[in-house]
């Protein structure tokens, strides 16, 4: 055997050892890569199992949201923001989902029929489209308020003229009740039964019924035959507060409309007016009581209802009421009597008036009142007396020229 032949067998024993070793290296790298990739797919199937169910949960909870909209009830109480938050995810799944596109299609229809508005302009402007929601639902919720009351104010005047009517039909029946026992006095008077709806009428006619004395029963006639005068100038009703206001205002120095809020002067006010009427048709009045005299009592009442409101002013000006008496130690003393009605009095007490806030028409009468009068103020509340009365120039129906710019005529 040569020595070559030993030399090749150690080559050829470490090129099969490196070979070997190589193999294995490649074996283990390869498995490696195997693993990695194992790795890589697991990962990836991981992820893709992670997204999937992250879409599936999202597609419930769209689903969720979703499933009112297709009930009736939740379009009347849903609110804008309700109706906002289910247009956006519906717009949001819709190229998706079906059930999102069907319930995009109702959202659109409810929204357009019930507030106009079309979600396709709007596109996935959930806050315009709930701003848009809330104008209108505002404006509906207004409209809607307006015709309950309407229909309220209807109904409550339904029911008032149902009222009135059953009111109108008892006092009918009351009337002709009334005319049934009164029969014989109506039919010698002419009476219709309409006009016993004239209080002052029907108690004349009652007081004829029941006279006594032919005396009795002369002056119970001439207070009818007054009555129906008067009802053929004013009416069954008689005269209303504003024809009232405007003679009176007219006539009367210093009444203004603040003087009609007060029933006495208005009573006053309506028997001045009437006795104006009975002197200027003719009629005398009775022997108790004469027209002239009527009309004058009337015209005293209205003066001293008139003065009421300018005294309780003047009180408070001049200190004249038992409070300010006391506290102030009698300041209206300084004004003498010589003094007192004087027209520099009655300037100074005018801007007094005014400076306390009175009105124009309470100025204008409380001073018609103070020309009046003929004694101071301190001395009419320091004995006690009512107030000064208003003075006359000339006595008969023709009186009371000084306060009154017409009166009754024969």
């Amino acid at each position: 055997m040569s020595e070559s032949d030993g030399m090749d067998d150690v080559l050829d024993g470490g090129l099969r050892q490196s070979l070997l070793i190589a193999s294995r290296i490649a074996e283990i790298l390869a498995h490696r890569r195997q693993e990695s990739q194992r790795q890589q797919e697991h990962q990836d199937v991981q992820a893709a199992h992670e997204a999937q169910a992250r879409l599936a949960a999202e597609r419930s909870a769209a689903h969720a949201a979703l499933a009112p909209v297709e009930k009736d009830q939740w379009w009347d109480k849903a609110q804008p923001h309700d109706i906002a938050t289910a247009h956006a995810v519906a717009t949001s799944w819709k190229d998706n989902d079906p059930t999102a596109l069907a319930a995009s299609e109702r959202i659109r229809q409810e929204v357009l029929t019930r507030y106009g508005i079309d979600t396709h302009d709007v596109g996935a402007d959930a806050a315009y489209l709930e701003s848009g929601i809330q104008t209108i639902t505002t404006e509906k919720a207004r409209l809607d308020e307006l015709a309950r009351s309407q229909e309220e104010t209807r109904k409550a005047a339904a029911e008032h003229e149902k009222a009135m009517g059953l009111l109108a039909a008892a006092r009918a029946e009351e009337l002709r009740a009334q005319a049934t026992k009164l029969a014989p006095e109506m039919e010698r008077h002419q009476v219709p039964v309409e006009y016993l709806a004239n209080p002052e009428l029907a108690q004349a006619l009652q007081t004829v019924h029941t006279a006594k004395t032919p005396k009795a029963l002369e002056a119970a006639d001439a207070t009818v035959r007054e009555r129906l005068f008067l009802i053929g100038k004013d009416g069954i009703n008689g005269p209303d507060i504003a024809q009232l206001r405007k003679e009176t205002t007219a006539n009367v120095n210093g009444a203004g409309d603040a003087h009609f809020e007060d029933p006495g002067f208005v009573k006053a006010a309506k028997d001045m007016h009437e006795a104006k009427l009975l002197a200027e048709g003719g009629f005398t009045g009775s022997e108790r009581t004469s027209v002239e005299q009527r009309y004058e009592r009337a015209e005293k009442e209205l003066f001293a209802r008139l003065e009421g409101v300018g005294r309780e002013i003047e009180n408070r000006v001049t200190g004249n009421d038992s409070n300010r008496l006391k506290d102030h130690g009698l300041k209206t003393e300084s004004t003498s009597a010589a003094d007192y009605g004087s027209a520099e009095h009655h300037e100074k007490f005018a801007e007094s008036l005014a400076n306390t806030g009175a009105n124009e028409t309470q100025i204008r009468g409380r001073l018609a009142a103070a020309r009046s009068e003929g004694t101071h103020p301190s001395a009419a509340v320091t004995t006690g007396k009512g107030a000064a009365k208003a003075r006359k120039t000339r006595t008969g129906i023709s009186a009371g020229a000084e306060r009154t710019k017409s009166g009754p005529s024969r």
